[in-house]
């Protein structure tokens, strides 16, 4: 594999300032976090965090996989994010906001403190948010998502963002799992310079009876919306009453800091939850070490905070080293493929991070934009959510870094908090398309499912954490049961359960790790991971549907798409395709939410099943691809349709 792919050296420029600088000081690294794990971890513990208290110990595996983190350790995230700058930082511009229509905010790191203060005070007075209470927050791409955030972790409630294209249905799930008190949202925001609505999804999502008390609504557009005396506040309207001044809540290290809601297996959405100590402590270091952020950087991640890559790298991350971090509510290509290298020379950004979805795009709309900018500040550019395929890895690298900016093929999840496998941009000589090694103190391999045993170069194998690590997920809300299958049931190493992120992955003969994508029935739609079951869920809520399949069909742009096979209790239903295809996405829309839709449907007269039932949808996978089928069929409670489906997607 190594011969088959180019490989490009680190800038030797940009190395000689890089916060690692070269390979032997990764290995360094590496050797020293083998050598004395916890001596690695509790040494960068001490000097990235400010603790109000410090820790007793550095891991407790006792209960394992329900592990702590630098017990005894007392801290709030906020006040890392923000307080301990204030004394350095306090006029430095720690978020810049750009909206849809090009209007742009600086907010210092004393604006945030003021902002965010205002907002704890806003929850903790008038609706008596408490530590531990669940908050949902329900928002667009503005500075107050941000402060809702910040404001949770001052006063100590566990928030939770739910992804602003989510539908009621999926809202109110969300809500109904956490049980939250209070939902924060907006009236709406501008997406191509027209006004959307958010506010109207929440009032459906509270329809009944539910544990939320309050709605707290952000005034953005300033579109009419229903307000619901004694529920609805408009927090423009209090926010300028609440004291600039809240004492930060004393955390312990391990309590909760957020929970999100991620696609699993099973129809229902898992509550990944996240604590405070360890997960602030990898999102800086990764910020350091993978973006090589420095003082005087901009850094600009394209993603929603509803999605971990938001949490982590737009706003917690970048604020708790003090960098300047860009906030975009708009839509990249808007007014043309030319909005974000605009405001690449605008801001002069030095970090530039999106998808291979967004990348693809930017490519077949504007291939020839970049050059129209002054692109020069950039220094080191970033992908996530999926591997990227070398054309577009290419055209990055060649005609928006110049040739000269390394590339971060960044591989994590929800679950890992942070980066977990990627190359470092001073150090790492890149093979494009390669998550290439573990970062410093993450103990990942390749593993044999039956053996436990680290697979042999070119041989497929499960992407696993052996070791715990400290942002690494520590339950799944209200089912411990559910934490423990879905993520330490499926290998085991010496023994011993280590964690298993889902993804097939291989090795080449140099050690670079390439991921092949998931094993297990979960599609990765634009970096954004949809559970098969849940789409399943809301395809068989039309009245004519007897059975469905889902699977994940490669897509030229969002990398993968959904390909559902259906079959309808009526044939009657195919006599207007076009209109059975409508009405069911439009279910899915109402469930779940655009993200879901379908990208294909085919009718077929039945699915390939085993005699027991089960759906074989590694056949049906092959079909969707064209592929040949390579199973044996003949266990199947009847073999022909297989040729029958085969025939009618062809």
């Amino acid at each position: 594999m190594s011969d088959k792919k180019p490989v490009f050296k680190p800038n030797k420029e940009f190395a000689k300032n890089a916060n690692i600088k070269n390979m032997c000081e990764y290995h360094d690294l590496q050797d020293k976090a083998m050598e004395d794990y916890e001596g690695f971890w509790g040494d960068f513990a001490k000097e990235k965090i400010d603790w109000i208290e410090p820790f007793d110990k550095v891991l407790d595996e006792s209960k394992a996989p329900f592990v702590k983190w630098f017990d005894g350790g007392k801290l709030n995230v906020s006040s890392q994010c923000i307080d301990r700058h204030l004394d350095t930082r306090k006029n430095k511009a720690a978020i810049i906001f750009e909206g849809d229509r090009g209007d742009v905010q600086t907010i210092t790191y004393l604006d945030l403190y003021k902002h965010v203060n205002r907002f704890a005070n806003l929850l903790k007075e008038d609706f008596n948010v408490k530590k531990g209470d669940r908050v949902v927050i329900y928002m667009p791409m503005i500075p107050e998502a941000a402060y809702a955030m910040l404001a949770c972790a001052r006063i100590g409630a566990i928030h939770s963002i739910v992804f602003g294209g989510f539908s009621s249905e999926a809202l109110r799930d969300r809500i109904e799992d956490a049980e939250a008190k209070v939902v924060i949202t907006a009236d709406g925001a501008f997406r191509k310079e027209k006004p959307y609505m958010l506010k109207p999804v929440v009032d459906a999502a509270l329809t009944g009876k539910t544990p939320v008390k309050k709605v707290v609504v952000v005034q953005r557009n300033h579109e009419d919306v229903e307000w619901v005396a004694g529920r609805d506040y408009s927090y423009n309207e209090m926010i300028e009453q609440k004291s600039s001044i809240c004492e930060p809540e004393v955390m312990d290290a391990e309590d909760p800091l957020f929970l999100l809601y991620t696609s699993g297996s099973t129809g229902k959405p898992k509550g990944v939850q996240h604590n405070s100590a360890g997960y602030i402590l990898w999102a800086q270091m990764t910020m350091e070490w993978v973006f090589d952020v420095k003082e005087n950087d901009t850094y600009w991640c394209t993603a929603d905070v509803g999605w971990i890559t938001g949490h982590t790298y737009i706003v917690y991350g970048p604020l708790a080293m003090g960098a300047t971090t860009v906030m975009f509510e708009g839509v990249i290509t808007f007014p043309d493929a030319g909005r974000p290298w605009s405001m690449v020379e605008n801001h002069r950004i030095n970090q530039f991070y999106t998808a291979p979805t967004a990348i693809r795009v930017l490519h077949k709309m504007g291939e020839n934009e970049p050059a129209k900018y002054d692109m020069s500040s950039l220094k080191v550019l970033g992908t996530v959510g999926e591997p990227i395929d070398p054309p577009a890895w290419k055209w990055y690298y060649e005609e928006v870094g110049q040739s000269k900016c390394a590339i971060v093929d960044t591989y994590w999840q929800t679950e890992t908090g942070g980066h977990v496998v990627s190359p470092l941009p001073g150090a790492t000589p890149i093979k494009p398309g390669c998550a290439t090694f573990p970062l410093p103190g993450i103990m990942a391999e390749i593993l044999d499912p039956a053996t436990g045993e680290k697979v042999e170069v070119g041989e497929k194998g499960y992407m696993c954490i052996t070791k715990p690590w400290p942002a690494q997920i520590r339950g799944v809300w209200g089912d411990e049961e559910r934490y423990v299958k879905s993520y330490f049931g499926d290998v085991k190493k010496d023994g011993k359960p280590v964690y298993f992120t889902g993804d097939g992955a291989v090795y080449d003969e140099e050690g670079y790790i390439t991921i092949t994508g998931r094993t297990d029935d979960v599609i990765n739609v634009s970096g954004h991971r949809m559970g098969t079951a849940e789409v399943e869920a809301a395809i068989k809520k039309h009245d004519n549907v007897a059975e469905v399949a889902v699977v994940g069909k490669p897509h030229p742009i969002k990398g993968e798409g959904i390909f559902a096979y259906i079959v309808l209790k009526s044939d009657d239903g195919i006599a207007d395709e076009v209109e059975e295809v409508k009405a069911i996405n439009s279910i899915i829309k109402k469930e779940i939410g655009n993200i879901a839709l379908c990208d294909e449907m085919v009718f077929t007269p039945g699915l390939p099943k085993t005699r027991s039932g089960k759906i074989m949808r590694r056949i049906l996978r092959a079909i969707a691809k064209g592929e040949e089928i390579t199973q044996d069929i003949s266990t199947l409670e009847d073999p022909s349709i297989v040729e029958k489906i085969a025939a009618m997607v062809k």
